[in-house]
Order: C-alpha cells, then sequence, then structure tokens
C-alpha cells in the first residue's frame, strides 16, 4: 500500500521522533524559496539555548500523554489499509454492476486520503481520522450511502457505523478494529482515480457539486498548509504545543466560536513562515507575539488568494458585504477559500487576545529560565475567573435522543453568546467548550442532562442608582431558534428540554462538584487588565468598564504582585523593542498583502447590508431582505426567514429621578468619576437580584420567533437582574 506510505506514515513516524528533528533543523540550509505574502521578519539560525528549550518543550508534551506509541500508529496504518482495499473493491464491483468494460472496471482505480490532525501528524492518542473516499464519474453519492454502506456492514471489525447524510459535509461515522473513523465522500468528474492524484490541482473541482467539493475541502487545506512552510517538523511540534495550550486553556472549540483544528494550522504555519529558520521552542513564543499584536480585523494568509473560473463562492470582502463583518478571519489557503473562524465573535475573540497575551507572558518566563513548560498548558480556572454564570441545561428521556439532543444545542450556543453580548449591559460572554453531566438529583428529575456554563461580565452604567437587566428574551430567543432547529429537522422528541438559569459563583457547588470547583493560585500576567480588543474588566479602583471583575481580588494575587518571576530591566526593554518593531513591521507590510481587501475588512458601518448574516446571529439582519428557503453559504451558515427576526426587547434603567434616560440622553463615561464607587462596585458592591417566575404567553416574542407547533410542552421562564448600587 505505497500511498499510505507515502500520505501517512511519514508524518506519523517524523512527529514520534521528533526529539531529533530540531537537531537535524539546525544543519539545514535556509528555505529555497520565499514563503508566505510577505518576506519573514528573522531569518536567523537557531542556538544551542533553543534546541535545550525545545527539548524540554517535548519532554514536556510527552508527560500530558499527546504523543502515540509504536503499535498504535503500526494498527492505525494497517486499518486505513484494509479501508482502502474496502473501497478499491467496492468501486470495480459497483462498476460490473453498472454493466461497464472489464478493461475499464480494471483501471477504475479509487482511493482514500487523510485529512486534518491526522494528515498534519499532530493527532493524539485515541484520535478519530478524517478519511476522504474519492471515486470515479461512475459512483454515485447515493452508491455510497447504501451499497458501500451494506459493504461496511458486513465487516466484523467495523462497529458503531452510523451514516449522516443530511450534514453540511455528509458522513458515515464508525469503529474500524478500535479506530474512530469520520468518511466523507466525493465523486470526481473523471473515469478513473489514479494513486497519484493531486488533490491540490483546481481541476478536479470541475463540474463537482457543492457537497463533493466541500469533501474535498479538507485534503485540499490540509495539503496546502503543508506545502507553505518551511520545515514540516518544527511546524507539526509547534501546532501540537498550540492546540495542546488550546485546549487546555479552554479556547478550542470552533462550533463554539473559539479556535478550532484549521484556524490552529493556519496561525502557526504563518508564524513559521514569519520566522521560517527558528525551531518549536522560538515558534511557541513568537506565535503569541504575532497574534498579542494581530490587528483583527486584519486576515491571516498563508498566500495570495488565486482566482479561478470555477466561479465558487470564496472569502472576499471587496465582493462579499457580509464579509467585511468577520472579526478574525483566518483564511484557508486552497481555493475556494474560506473564513475558519466565521462563529467568533467579539466576546471569544477577546477571550482568544487576553490568552494570547497570559501565553506570550508565560512564553518570555520560560525562554528567560524562570519558569517551565508545564506552566504554559496549566488549565484554565474558569469557575474562578467570573462572578456571574449562566448555566444552560439540555435533557432528554433517553440515552440516545440525549446524544441526538445536546449535538444540536452545542452546535446552536454561539447564537446565544451572540444574543448575550449584543445586549447593552453585557461586555463579555465566554461560554466553557466542556460540558458536564448533571447532578444525580437533576437526572433522576429530566432524564439524561448536560450543561454548559458560560461566564457573564455584566458593564458599568453611570449615573444610575440601580440597572434592571431582563435576560428572558435573549434566553427565550435562543430556546425558540433550537426547539425550531429541530422541529425542522424532524428530531425533536417527548422529553427534550433546554433550560438556562443565572448563577453567583458562590452558589455554582449546586451544579457542579467540588473538585471542578477548586480554586487555584491566581496569577497575574503582564498587561492582563486589559484585553486586544479593548474590552477592560474592573480590576483597578478607577478606569473601569464593567461591573465586576472576571478575576477577583480574593482569589488570585494582586496586579502589583505578580506571581511570576520578575523581568529584569534589560529583558523588558529587550522585548519592547522586540514588540514594538513587530508592531512596526506589521504596519510596513500591511501595504505589502492585499491592501484593498484587508482596507475593506476594517470598514464598520451603522449596520450590515441587506440581507447579509453577521457571525454569531443566525437571522438576516434586516426584514425588508430577500429570503431563499434553504440558502446556504458554502461556509455552512443557514440564512434563515426574515420573520424570524424580531427586534431587541428594551431594557430600563432606574435612576433618583422620574426619567430614565435613553442611550443618547446618558452623559459620556468618566474614568475618574467617583472612585470610590467604582471600587466598590468592581469587588462585588453591586447586590444582584435574580427573579424567576413563569410568565403569560403575552410576555414572550411567540409571534416573531416561533416555537413547535406539536405537543411538546415548552416551559418558559424569565431571568432577570437588578444590580444595584
Amino acid at each position: 500500500m505505497p500511498f499510505l506510505y507515502n500520505q501517512l506514515s511519514c508524518p506519523s513516524r517524523i512527529t514520534r521522533s521528533t526529539a531529533n528533528t530540531f537537531k537535524r533543523s539546525q544543519l539545514q540550509k535556509q528555505p529555497p524559496r520565499h514563503y508566505g505574502i510577505t518576506s519573514a521578519i528573522s531569518l536567523a539560525p537557531p542556538k544551542d539555548i533553543d534546541s535545550i528549550h525545545t527539548q524540554k518543550l517535548l519532554e514536556a508534551m510527552k508527560a500530558l500523554g499527546v504523543f502515540e506509541d509504536e503499535e498504535e500508529l503500526n494498527h492505525r496504518l494497517v486499518v486505513l489499509g484494509r479501508l482502502n482495499n474496502l473501497v478499491k473493491e467496492w468501486i470495480s464491483e459497483l462498476g460490473e454492476s453498472k454493466n461497464l468494460p472489464p478493461s475499464a472496471v480494471a483501471k477504475v482505480g479509487g482511493k482514500i486520503f487523510t485529512f486534518g490532525s491526522y494528515r498534519l501528524g499532530v493527532h493524539t492518542k485515541g484520535a478519530d481520522i478524517d478519511v476522504a473516499c474519492v471515486a470515479p464519474r461512475h459512483v454515485e453519492r447515493s452508491d455510497f450511502f447504501q451499497s458501500f454502506f451494506e459493504k461496511l456492514k458486513r465487516q466484523e471489525e467495523i462497529r458503531k457505523l452510523r451514516a449522516v447524510e443530511d450534514a453540511y459535509v455528509p458522513v458515515v461515522k464508525f469503529e474500524f478494529d478500535g479506530v474512530e473513523i469520520d468518511l466523507v465522500f466525493a465523486r470526481l468528474s473523471v473515469p478513473t482515480v489514479a494513486d497519484n492524484l493531486d488533490l491540490r490541482d483546481n481541476s478536479c473541482l470541475r463540474s463537482l457539486d457543492i457537497r463533493c467539493i466541500r469533501s474535498l475541502n479538507g485534503c485540499r487545506v490540509t495539503d496546502e498548509i503543508l506545502h507553505l512552510v518551511p520545515n514540516k517538523e518544527n511546524f507539526r511540534l509547534t501546532l501540537r504545543a498550540i492546540k495542546l495550550w488550546a485546549k487546555r486553556r479552554g479556547i478550542y472549540s470552533n462550533a463554539l466560536g473559539f479556535l478550532g483544528g484549521v484556524s490552529c494550522a493556519v496561525l502557526v504555519a504563518r508564524t513559521c513562515q514569519l520566522y521560517p529558520n527558528a525551531l518549536a521552542s522560538t515558534l511557541v513564543n513568537k506565535f503569541f507575539l504575532v497574534f498579542s499584536e494581530w490587528e483583527w480585523p486584519k486576515p491571516v494568509l498563508l498566500k495570495q488568494q488565486e482566482e479561478s473560473n470555477l466561479n465558487l463562492p470564496v472569502w472576499d470582502p471587496r465582493v462579499n458585504p457580509s464579509d467585511r463583518y468577520h472579526v478574525m478571519p483566518i483564511i484557508t489557503p486552497a481555493y475556494p477559500q474560506q473564513n475558519s473562524t466565521y462563529n467568533v465573535s467579539t466576546s471569544t475573540r477577546a477571550v482568544m487576545a487576553e490568552e494570547f497575551k497570559h501565553g506570550l507572558a508565560v512564553t518570555n518566563e520560560i525562554l528567560q529560565g524562570k519558569s517551565d513548560w508545564s506552566k504554559l498548558f496549566e488549565p484554565l480556572n474558569f469557575f474562578q475567573k467570573y462572578k456571574h454564570y449562566i448555566v444552560l441545561t439540555a435533557s432528554a428521556s433517553t440515552k440516545e435522543h440525549h446524544l441526538e439532543w445536546i449535538g444540536l444545542v452545542e452546535s446552536k450556543i454561539r447564537v446565544l453568546v451572540g444574543n448575550l453580548e449584543r445586549n447593552e449591559f453585557i461586555s463579555i460572554a465566554h461560554v466553557k467548550p466542556q460540558s458536564f453531566p448533571g447532578s444525580r438529583e437533576l437526572c433522576k428529575q429530566s432524564g439524561y442532562v448536560s450543561m454548559w456554563f458560560l461566564g457573564i461580565v455584566f458593564r458599568k452604567v453611570e449615573n444610575a442608582e440601580s440597572a434592571n437587566v431582563d435576560l428572558t428574551y435573549v434566553i427565550q430567543s435562543f430556546n425558540d431558534t433550537v426547539y425550531s432547529q429541530a422541529n425542522y429537522l424532524n428530531v425533536l422528541k417527548e422529553g427534550m428540554k433546554i433550560e438556562a438559569a443565572h448563577v453567583k459563583r458562590k452558589h455554582l457547588h449546586h451544579f457542579l462538584p467540588a473538585e471542578t470547583l477548586q480554586k487555584r493560585k491566581k496569577q497575574s500576567m503582564p498587561g492582563s487588565s486589559q484585553n486586544a480588543s479593548g474590552l477592560q474588566g474592573k480590576r483597578t479602583s478607577s478606569g473601569g468598564s464593567c461591573l465586576d471583575s472576571s478575576r477577583d481580588m480574593d482569589s488570585r494575587t494582586p496586579d502589583n504582585s505578580s506571581s511570576l518571576p520578575k523581568i529584569s530591566k534589560v529583558d523588558t526593554a529587550t522585548a519592547e523593542r522586540e514588540r514594538l518593531s513587530l508592531i512596526s513591521w506589521l504596519n510596513a507590510r500591511s501595504a505589502v498583502s492585499l491592501t484593498e481587501m484587508e482596507a475593506t475588512v476594517a470598514i464598520r458601518t451603522s449596520g450590515p447590508p441587506v440581507g447579509s448574516t453577521i457571525p454569531g446571529q443566525n437571522t438576516v439582519s434586516q426584514p425588508g431582505a430577500r429570503f431563499v428557503p434553504g440558502q446556504h453559504e458554502l461556509s455552512g451558515t443557514r440564512i434563515t426567514d426574515p420573520k424570524n427576526t424580531a427586534p431587541k426587547r428594551p431594557y430600563s434603567l432606574t435612576t433618583k429621578g422620574p426619567h430614565s434616560p435613553t442611550s443618547e440622553e446618558r452623559p459620556k463615561k468618566n474614568s475618574r468619576q467617583r472612585k470610590g464607587k467604582e471600587v466598590g462596585l468592581g469587588q462585588g458592591g453591586f447586590e444582584v437580584e435574580l427573579i424567576i417566575g413563569r410568565l403569560s404567553s403575552k410576555e414572550l416574542p411567540d409571534s416573531s420567533s416561533p416555537v413547535p407547533t406539536n405537543s411538546i410542552r415548552i416551559i418558559k421562564r424569565s431571568i432577570k437582574l437588578t444590580l444595584n448600587g
């Protein structure tokens, strides 16, 4: 099976022996060609100390069980070889059944291609493998989901076989001799699929339907990324470190608006292009340096966007008005280019920006010998970070219904985040990607239960004795969206419920076990008082813009006494010079890389164009927009009926006077005003009153956000907070 060793075996085995690759890297010549859309920031070769730091990084990752052993790697190769043989057998058998000449049947070929983390050589223990089945033109998609599905069903080693034919990218999922496989299908418009087929060639997309193009996109993007990095082994080890960091810090989930596998790979690849001779330890540090200073929404691109006569929709804000509202565009390098971070919202970008700065501070300490790599991979203490949380609970009466239900609910949580952050009193809505099982008591009441937690930071409103925050409409609108989608997909069953509640940090023990909530010593990072998006928590006595801090003084060290070792004046000056040099470089290069496109992305108008969609919002922005039922963009966002769009419910402020000022009448914020008052607000001086009660149908926006009309009962509750000064 030569294709397997060409496509799969080398990355995996080289990854396993990464301990020696950075030593060989020192002996390699400088890259023979120019990488990326700009010249490199530095071509400096690695030093001996860089090799030592990289070895320590590798050891820290091994201690966390990131790498597979030889036996597991070999087993994956065997499984993929057997799957490839099954595909070839099936395509030949199908050719015979369709009366192809024997000479043609002997040459039809067929092949599987891996993509994703396995193809990149950065998969972890027990991870699934993304595979594309590529077939010649005599094979129809219906054949794949019928005759090949039946062939898989007859294999003794295959278990948990299930087809998801109506997905955005249709897929067959199964477990092959203990290895989880996600298999997609693409039919090329050629009579034969050769073993040396190069999917990077755009001509292979000619005359394909959109589902086949989407199925091939993963392979094409993965191969293009590997083609665009100067040193694949340095790239792989760096990407492993960044993915591990993102998972441990709770910012790894494309569906929830954080980084995904593709976006991580593109960011790391761009870092490798800017520092082509650097080793992994240096590249990890430069990753945080570059993207903590990145001027979002300037797009991250690995190469100039190519033109094609295939006329497929691509990410281009000069042509597509809706692309101008993407807040953190990270663009895939293969045609048709797409934004891999379409789901990112203002809140999730702010959370990631803060983590980039945290990572930079930690890696600076590590490279100065004042800390070790395990510090970079310390999990985020999410349940001590915020004062206020929203607990989202999804329950179902059976295990099968529960698995189906939580998948749908999780895919829509980004809609809830978008709705919350558009509330005038909320500055941050941070969802924890991990879900948690319900307590024993809750499961007794509702069956199978999963919970998600969203940390909330409230803005401070000036000149008001109290602020009444009504989240009822936001929550109910989200519930209606999920129920309507479930009803549309015909998956809504009796017993499927969603509930949301506001919970203070001190009451989280009612939902989670003590070990999950256990406090760890907080660390104050340099510059952590303000993130890159300008959203600032209440960490000081003045200048704050929030009602409460995302970190409390009782659970962390003060800002002026960082728990990290102090950086010397010389080190600080050097780091600052490098930071300023990077900013200058980025600004200078902005004229080189797609100036018109980048300028277009940065445009901000009073509202989105008619008919456009905004990340984090699943409705058409204006009621007068033209609506095409079932219309999809290539990015996968459904454009829903404009009738589902409802105006924002107003919120009231209670002041001393008889009149509640509007946002236009309200005075500008003054960071020096009422300094003592702000200290009280920042440290919990606001009393939060939660009112939960049954609402009458008149109080809910049923007419503008329809819910299923079947007999399933939907509970509607109000969630109102009174923030008292």
